[in-house]
């Protein structure tokens, strides 16, 4: 069995990195990837290279939006496949062997997750993030912070609910916690998935992000909980921070 998988590029005024991440998807020596462009708008050259490669996109749309989960629910609504993967401009899937090897490791998961690694903006390699993907992944796994990024976890599309726009910065936290609360096989791959490019927006509103993740964890895991979790998820940092100088969230 080889299922459909939607990998969903999100993108605006990011002509630097686009073709990278796009040649990461469309160099996959998986043959049943459906592959769909969301574009806000760019006005510096970003649609003009997405569209060299227009023949082999299954969507591409170039318009304006209200924000990353907007543009990110327009690619879900798309989506046509079994499993569907964002994979945002400036990452990239791991490997040109990734989503085949995904797939080996077993059939019909709702989801599967490995691990990320991350990127400077000189595409130089920071290693492993600090939060590390967990042997056994559940909805309650995120209460000492996100240990799975959005772009190393496949997810079934029948699970795939719209991202909540209520959340401008970490809806896709959010969105992982809901889909894993509902999903009854969780694959773990034991291998790199993705590569991550540090910086993005959560980072430039890091408060702002910060805030909107204490907000969903308190939904989910409640607030006292929540708070006494954030004393490890502090205590943790700290510790890294004074080993190697650097978050690597």
């Amino acid at each position: 069995m080889q299922p459909k998988l939607s990998v969903i590029t999100i993108v605006y005024n990011n002509v630097k990195d686009i073709e990278r991440t796009m040649l990461s998807v469309l160099n996959q020596t998986y043959p049943n990837i459906e592959y769909i462009m969301i574009d806000g708008g760019s006005k510096d050259g970003t649609a003009e290279a997405i569209y060299k490669h227009k023949s082999r996109l299954a969507q591409f749309i170039s318009e304006p939006d209200n924000g990353i989960y907007d543009a990110m629910n327009k690619g879900l609504a798309l989506a046509t496949g079994d499993y569907v993967l964002f994979m945002n401009s400036g990452d990239e899937i791991y490997a040109p062997e990734t989503v085949t090897e995904v797939f080996e490791t077993a059939a019909s998961a709702d989801i599967y997750y490995g691990e990320t690694e991350m990127y400077n903006e000189r595409w130089e390699s920071l290693g492993q993030r600090r939060h590390c993907a967990p042997e056994i992944f559940n909805w309650k796994s995120f209460r000492y912070g996100m240990s799975i990024s959005h772009q190393a976890i496949y997810v079934k599309r029948s699970l795939a609910q719209p991202f909540d726009l209520r959340y401008k910065y970490s809806s896709d936290i959010d969105w992982i916690i809901r889909v894993a609360k509902n999903a009854s096989s969780i694959l773990n791959t034991h291998m790199y998935v993705a590569k991550y490019l540090v910086g993005g927006m959560s980072k430039k509103k890091h408060f702002a992000s910060l805030r909107e993740r204490f907000r969903i964890f308190s939904k989910y895991y409640g607030l006292i909980p929540n708070l006494i979790n954030h004393l490890f998820i502090a205590g943790n940092l700290a510790m890294y921070f004074v080993r190697h100088r650097r978050t690597n969230d």
